[in-house]
């Protein structure tokens, strides 16, 4: 990793970049950061990736900052998720704030109304080309458990119309309790032995 201060003013450009030219949704630069920060700095690896979106998903408020706030943080601790920050909210306050001054000549604009209409069409494909990245990147673990997490959690909130915050709630109640497992047969292994020893 190269030194805090550069990484605080490549943070800073990179997440300001993305931010400004994201269109459609702070997926749509969950997918921006991912090949930022995983395929071309290579800062972050894809794992991690797919574990910081799934805290900046899960809590609460718009997910494009809560991405660049888990990013920053994961690359320089609290300097670096304040200046990810910064960077993210700047460019879409200054932007709105001068649209807002020009509201009315925007909204009769036909060839704004028609830039926004093709613009729909391509966040939807970048939106889909996040998910299956980040589905293909779960199901490469071959872990049958969180296959069944994923189809399941797909299943739910497509099919069934269950709300995004329980579908993810109970992902996140699923993992807890298989963590809880997986650790209990070496935990109680672990006493085992020790008090073997204790005996001896």
């Amino acid at each position: 990793m190269e030194k805090k201060s550069t990484v605080l003013r490549r943070l800073f450009l990179s997440t300001f970049t993305l931010s400004a030219f994201t269109f459609g949704g702070g997926y749509v630069i969950v997918t921006l950061m991912k090949k930022k920060f995983v395929d071309e700095l290579r800062w972050i690896d894809e794992e991690e990736m797919l574990d910081l979106t799934a805290i900046a998903q899960s809590a609460p408020g718009a997910i494009a900052v809560n991405g660049a706030i888990v990013v920053g943080y994961k690359l320089a601790g609290l300097p670096g998720a304040l200046v990810a920050s910064i960077a993210t909210i700047l460019p879409p306050f200054l932007i709105i704030s001068l649209i807002s001054v020009f509201y009315s000549a925007f909204r009769e604009n036909a060839w704004i109304s028609a830039l926004l209409s093709g613009m729909q069409a391509g966040v939807g494909a970048v939106i889909a080309s996040v998910v299956f990245q980040m589905g293909l990147g779960v199901v490469k673990e071959k872990d049958p458990l969180s296959d069944l997490i994923l189809a399941g959690a797909f299943i739910a909130a497509v099919v069934f119309n269950v709300n995004v915050v329980l579908v993810i709630l109970a992902c996140g109640a699923i993992g807890v309790i298989r963590t809880k497992w997986a650790h209990r047969p070496a935990a109680h292994m672990g006493a085992h032995m020790a008090k073997r020893r204790e005996n001896r």
